[in-house]
């Protein structure tokens, strides 16, 4: 725009867009001239109807827009003098300090050194870790459940609802349970979580006192790691071996009365948790009268006969916590999971829950309520443990038979991911960093260990593999770029 000589202020660069709401662009310029001081206040602003002449805009338009700045307190009146730009306080932003954690407060300094490290990126590639084979997930029949329940949903489903969640999505999972896993257990004793990370969050926050002690597996699932120590607790690293956890070191401790374990399937090294060790585990929870978090975060993966009976089904003391995820049958980005709690802690839990996030979305439990009613559910998880078993026998079939260094491919029997032994933490990092470099993705053994462990560090060194990320062709390329990658 031109310049005025009889305005107090510059009109230049004032650049409005028919078509794009004028009123709203002019609002937003003399909004912007006013904060950052080229209207300064206890400047005079021109009549309506003189501004807008020289804009080329309708009176209309140009009232709209300081009715905007009146309202939000930009600009006031002096009756019989016009319009004025208020008199704002502005002082310059002191410089932001960078953040130092050891002058944050405590939670912030845990934080910093107990949190999730950011998912991979992109589709999922072999041999990504955690991931199932989503690819074969019934998207269509998902979508036309989730149509039919938003298009009328009920209106009783539709305010705050309860926040151990939806009834009957509770009434299926314990059904589903009962009759798949062996595990007794009823509608009340289940409370749906955002995926299997809030379940070990809620966990922590209700267990634990600042200061107590959590037996972990060590090696073992880093995330739930944190998510203790950010509640406070001193975490207790308790070896494994070819049969589980040592359930004897965990008796060996003093003032622990609080353990969590992935005994289906040990996450990393794929054990499974022999049932003496599982018999002595409940009894050393009675004994000091403390808890045991079974995270069967895969455990409907078997490929040898039917999926093992949960610890929580051998429980006849109540000190089993159980949580179960679909984020390992249908997909991560689903974020729905569930805890089993002993009938003593049920009703705290969801208090808790409620505290948290009120209670899980709505529409996705109504969903896959209808998802398992209808029978879809269980036909899903036969179609991917078979595919699953499938992967498993591609990735056996094709990978490198004597690697320098590394142990063979173990025997695997359950899971969507094995651990491979390798000599040194110097031998590690060669073959992951080749096989990134290659575009193959693995994680190294050694990153699952507690700091400070005292196992020799050489025998932390090794590779986890998943292999249900994606179908057999990839996995058999992916092994023939490995053979390369490592020049074999």
């Amino acid at each position: 725009m031109r310049r005025s000589p009889a305005l107090p202020f510059d009109l230049s660069g004032i650049h409005l867009q028919p078509g794009q709401g004028l009123a709203r662009q002019l609002y937003q310029a003399l909004r912007e001239r006013i904060l950052d001081g080229r209207l300064a206040g206890g400047t005079r602003l021109p009549a309506s109807r003189e501004l807008a002449a020289l804009l080329g805009i309708s009176r209309n338009t140009v009232t709209r827009a300081l009715d905007q700045l009146y309202a939000e307190g930009y600009v006031n009146g002096r009756v019989g003098d016009g319009t004025y730009v208020a008199a704002l306080t502005r002082q310059r932003p002191a410089p932001v300090a960078a953040f130092a954690p050891a002058a944050a407060s405590p939670a912030l300094q845990l934080l910093h050194n107990h949190h999730l490290a950011m998912p991979a990126a992109g589709a999922p590639r072999a041999f990504r870790i955690g991931v199932p084979a989503f690819d074969l997930f019934p998207f269509e029949t998902w979508s036309r459940l989730q149509a039919r329940f938003w298009r009328k949903p009920s209106l009783a489903r539709l305010g705050y609802g309860d926040p151990a969640g939806d009834l009957q999505l509770r009434e299926l999972i314990a059904a589903y349970l009962r009759n798949s896993r062996g595990l007794t257990c009823e509608a009340p004793q289940v409370l749906i979580t955002c995926g299997s990370q809030q379940a070990i969050s809620l966990c922590a926050q209700l267990l634990i006192q600042p200061g107590g002690r959590v037996a972990i597996e060590n090696p073992g699932y880093r995330a739930a790691g944190h998510a203790f120590a950010v509640a406070g607790a001193q975490l207790c690293g308790v070896a494994v071996d070819g049969d589980g956890l040592d359930v004897d070191a965990l008796q060996r401790l003093n003032d622990c009365r609080l353990a969590y374990v992935t005994p289906a399937h040990q996450y990393p090294t794929g054990v499974t948790l022999s049932l003496p060790r599982r018999l002595a585990l409940l009894e050393w929870a009675k004994r000091v009268n403390g808890w045991i978090i079974e995270d069967d975060y895969d455990g409907e993966y078997r490929y040898s006969g039917t999926p093992l009976a949960p610890l929580a089904a051998l429980d006849d003391q109540q000190r089993v916590i159980y949580i179960g995820t679909f984020g390992k049958l249908a997909f991560p980005a689903l974020r729905l999971g569930y805890l089993v709690l002993p009938p003593a802690l049920a009703e705290s839990f969801a208090r808790r829950q409620a505290l948290e996030i009120r209670h899980s979305e709505v529409g996705t439990q109504a969903v896959m309520a209808e998802f398992i009613a209808a029978g879809h559910f269980q036909r899903h998880v036969r179609r991917m443990r078979q595919a699953a078993r499938s992967r498993r026998d591609a990735l056996i079939e094709a990978w490198p038979q004597a690697i320098p260094g590394c142990s063979p491919l173990p025997k695997v029997e359950a899971g969507l991911h094995l651990s491979i032994r390798v000599e040194s933490l110097a031998r590690e990092r060669e073959l992951i960093g080749a096989a990134r470099a290659a575009g193959i993705e693995m994680n190294p053994l050694s990153d699952y260990w507690l700091p400070g462990s005292e196992a020799a560090e050489n025998a932390r060194a090794g590779l986890v593999l998943g292999f249900a990320a994606v179908p057999e062709a990839q996995i058999v390329e992916a092994a023939q770029t490995l053979r390369r990658a490592w020049k074999l």
